[in-house]
C-alpha cells in the first residue's frame, strides 16, 4: 500500500506566520493555484480514494486535486492540524514554536494539543488505513503539522529532535509505503 500525502495551498495566515490549527482557514489566490499545480502534477498517478482533513484549506486542496478525477473522498478528523489552543492565530515567532514541536521535550499545555497525543492521534489512523485500505493507493490532503508523524511514522523521529525540518511545504507532495 502506497501513501501519497500533500499540504494544504497557502492561506493569508501562512502569509503572515500566523499558526493555524483548528481555525477553519479558506486558501488564498496563490493557495489555489498551488493546488491547481499539484492537481497537474498528480494526474497521471493512480489514486483510489482521496482521505482529506475536515478544514476549509484542506477541503479546498483536495476538491481542486480531485475536479477532473471523480475519486472518492472521505473526511477524517484524525488527521486535521494539531490543536494550537492558547497559540491559534499567534504568529511563530511570537512564542517558543520550536519547543512546542519538540518531541523530547513533551510540552504540557493549557489548552493546545501535546505533541506525543497529537502522533498517537495520526500514528492511529495510519495504523487504521492501513488494514481498511491495505490494497488502495491514498491520497491523504492534510496540513504542514500533520506531515511530521506521517514522516516519523515511516522514517523514524530524528536522533536531532528537529521536527521542523519534516515540514512539507504548501501543496507539496510526499509518498510512503507500508512495508
Amino acid at each position: 500500500m502506497e501513501i501519497l500525502l500533500t499540504r494544504h495551498g497557502q492561506t493569508e495566515w501562512n502569509v503572515l506566520g500566523k499558526v493555524q490549527g483548528k481555525a477553519d482557514i479558506e486558501l488564498n489566490k496563490k493557495g489555489i493555484e498551488q493546488a491547481e499545480e499539484t492537481a497537474r502534477a498528480l494526474e497521471s498517478e493512480k489514486i483510489d480514494l482521496i482521505i482529506c482533513s475536515p478544514l476549509k484549506r484542506a477541503k479546498q486542496t483536495a476538491d481542486i486535486i480531485n475536479e477532473n478525477r471523480n475519486i472518492p473522498i472521505i473526511y477524517d478528523e484524525n488527521i486535521s492540524e494539531r490543536d494550537f489552543g492558547e497559540f491559534e492565530g499567534i504568529n511563530k515567532v511570537d512564542f517558543d514554536f520550536e519547543g512546542y514541536w519538540s518531541y523530547k521535550q513533551n510540552n504540557k499545555y493549557k489548552k493546545a494539543e501535546n505533541i506525543k497525543t497529537f502522533f498517537e492521534r495520526v500514528y492511529n489512523f495510519l495504523d487504521r488505513i492501513k488494514y481498511e485500505y491495505e490494497d488502495k493507493r491514498i491520497l491523504i490532503v492534510a496540513h504542514g503539522g500533520i506531515s511530521i508523524p506521517v514522516y516519523c511514522y515511516f522514517n523514524g523521529i530524528p536522533k536531532d529532535d528537529n521536527l521542523l525540518k519534516l515540514l512539507l511545504e504548501n501543496c507539496e507532495i510526499a509518498k510512503y509505503e507500508y512495508k
